[in-house]
């Protein structure tokens, strides 16, 4: 039996990146998706090569932060689907504005906690609600290596991810009785496009030269992070919440 069989997962950010390795991979086993990005193209990328493949995907252009947008989206995915069993809130980054706290424009921070850390907050609180009704679920955030050691730059998209942790905390704290399981994967420096861009710019939101030789494996590729995902979504995790799992080629270890 596939680890997903019967699932019904929703997945952030699946245009590309970890979330587009994510969203192949649960559809690979077994689960029905709702694939929730901003950027258009991409998602409907991601949607066309699940249904060749034989899965069952439907996708929304969606803001995160939009809290109309999102509670229409989970609401589609519900009724096309059935419910709600999984939450795998992927959408997020820095950008390039993002830097020293006193080199950034202070509205990147609005941007990258709206961005990093509300969106992941309402996706929680719109799909809390549909796990209840099925009698558990699992929540799966998306914190950072910066969350998890002191690194230098990106300070709005670290206070974010910072946030992220505790977070996810609190939710596994209230959301166990329910069997709802909340935890979070720490990324390192995984190369994706948008991590590749931002090592082209001048500044540090991206892996700064410290941060990659952190990285003792290696830099990271997204399928890697998408089969801790896919751990985290599936039974095979049923007795762990509250966790921050650092997927970082060793990076947190020093």
């Amino acid at each position: 039996m596939k680890r997903l069989e019967g699932k019904i997962a929703i997945i952030t950010g699946a245009s590309a990146g970890i979330g587009k390795a994510s969203a192949l991979l649960y559809a690979e086993e077994g689960a029905s998706l709702g694939l929730i990005d901003i950027d258009q193209d991409g998602g409907k990328n991601t949607l066309e090569e699940i249904r060749r493949n034989g899965g069952n995907a439907e996708f929304f252009e969606v803001d995160v932060s939009s809290p109309e947008a999102m509670k229409s989206a989970f609401q589609a995915v519900a009724e096309a689907f059935g419910g709600i069993d999984i939450l795998y809130n992927n959408a997020g980054g820095a950008t390039p504005r993002d830097d020293h706290i006193l080199k950034m424009p202070l509205d990147e921070f609005d941007h990258a906690i709206g961005l990093n850390l509300f969106g992941p907050l309402l996706g929680c609180r719109l799909a809390i609600p549909y796990m209840q009704q099925r009698g558990g679920g699992s929540i799966i955030n998306t914190a950072s290596i910066r969350s998890m050691i002191g690194t230098p730059g990106a300070d709005a998209y670290t206070a974010a991810k910072g946030g992220v942790v505790t977070l996810t905390r609190a939710l596994a704290l209230q959301c166990a009785p329910q069997g709802i399981r909340v935890n979070a994967i720490a990324p390192g420096a995984v190369l994706t496009e948008r991590v590749r861009n931002l090592m082209e710019q001048d500044n540090d939101s991206g892996p700064t030269q410290e941060i990659i030789e952190k990285h003792l494996l290696g830099l990271g590729h997204p399928q890697q992070v998408a089969s801790v995902a896919l751990f985290f979504a599936s039974d095979d995790s049923n007795w762990v919440t509250g966790q921050i799992l650092p997927v970082d080629g060793g990076a947190s270890a020093h």
